[in-house]
């Protein structure tokens, strides 16, 4: 008869082996995240190069019909230019980030709870992906992994 130890142990051996194929793939999918989000900023950079062109070309600016909407792309910040021309999760984010707790610097986690929402994986996830587009496109600093400021806030 196998010993209580015993079986606790080829259990725990099981967990530890399906625990690292799960860091694994979790790897793997951040990964491919990582490549589509690229993807998606190329597409995007495209599609406004194509979109001034054709401006240029029919003598007039395109603008779209009714300001930023959900989902839409984060505009390359330039000199003047305000929150208010970024979606409105973004213009969240931002308002966040410029509260005096965001000027010290916030984590994802804390952001999520600044915005409202509930701090599970996924929630806090999105909100990275979101706000690391923001320091992409020069809206917002990383200080260090993980911790967010808005632009012009001096790292310490």
């Amino acid at each position: 008869m196998p010993s209580v130890l015993g079986l606790l142990e080829a259990r725990e051996k099981k967990v530890r082996e399906e625990v690292a194929r799960l860091r694994e793939e979790a790897e793997r999918v951040q990964a491919a995240l990582g490549e589509a989000e690229s993807r998606l900023a190329r597409l995007a950079d495209a599609r406004e190069t194509v979109a001034e062109v054709l401006a240029e070309l029919s003598g007039g600016v395109m603008e779209p019909a009714s300001g930023p909407a959900a989902g839409s792309v984060v505009p390359r910040r330039a000199e003047g230019m305000t929150a208010s021309v970024l979606p409105p999760d973004y213009q969240r984010i931002m308002f966040a980030l410029e509260s005096e707790a965001g000027r010290e610097g916030m984590r994802c986690q804390a952001l999520a709870a600044a915005l409202g929402l509930e701090a599970v994986p996924a929630k806090v996830e999105g909100l990275r992906s979101k706000t690391k587009r923001l320091v992409e496109r020069g809206w917002a600093l990383q200080m260090q992994p993980g911790v967010f400021t808005p632009l012009g806030t001096p790292a310490d």
